[in-house]
């Protein structure tokens, strides 16, 4: 048995679909990734600039993608054995690659940890699951549940893993880059460099007239 508010809920959350997130987020050029196997995404810094870097752990090893092109920028299809999964070590992490070799990342999915669901701005990040086992990303500039505002406006259903298992959703610790990590694919989102004086209602609805 659920509550009426759990019933509303569900009905609210069934009843929209997915829509892109609002402006400043855009998609990276490439669109979805497809990562076959993948088991979970950790953020780290590129050295040279700061940009954020996004590193995929998945059964065929470990790649790093840049956030705002998409592009695969390292691969290691053959880790070592004794750092290949984060379950490994108690803080979910795995060796960096590539430009972040000297570095190690904290891996968020299958075998657990979290991004972050916030940002410095006012953005909030939720999963949701109406119709279990199936997860839905919700992206919201209005605090989190409950939504009082309309969807679109305040609140926006982004993404519906209705065909693969959710790995890992969430922000960078920059606020500069979403991600969304299936066990098929990884879906990023970017934006500049966060102005922490306007919230996110603000960045998130259009100019008044």
């Amino acid at each position: 048995m659920i509550s009426d508010y759990q019933r509303r809920l569900r009905e609210q959350f069934l009843s929209v679909p997915v829509v892109a997130p609002p402006v400043p987020w855009h998609p990276v050029p490439t669109g979805l990734i497809p990562i076959g196997g993948l088991l979970g995404i950790g953020f780290a810094l590129a050295p040279d600039d700061g940009r954020d870097l996004v590193m995929v752990v998945s059964v065929d090893g470990h790649g790093l993608f840049d956030t705002v092109t998409g592009e695969k920028i390292a691969r290691d299809r053959d880790p070592d054995p004794d750092g290949s999964t984060p379950d490994a070590v108690p803080d979910l992490s795995c060796p960096g690659l590539g430009p972040i070799a000297s570095t190690r990342v904290r891996i968020a999915g299958l075998f657990g940890g979290g991004l972050h669901t916030t940002t410095e701005d006012g953005w909030t990040l939720e999963v949701v699951s109406p119709e279990w086992p199936n997860d839905r990303v919700l992206l919201s500039a209005d605090g989190g549940i409950p939504h009082n505002g309309p969807h679109g406006e305040s609140w926006w259903h982004i993404f519906n893993s209705n065909y693969s298992e959710l790995r890992a959703a969430g922000f960078s610790p920059s606020g500069r880059t979403l991600a969304v990590a299936t066990s098929s694919d990884l879906t990023l989102w970017t934006r500049q460099a966060p102005d922490t004086e306007r919230s996110a209602g603000q960045l998130g609805r259009s100019p008044a007239n």
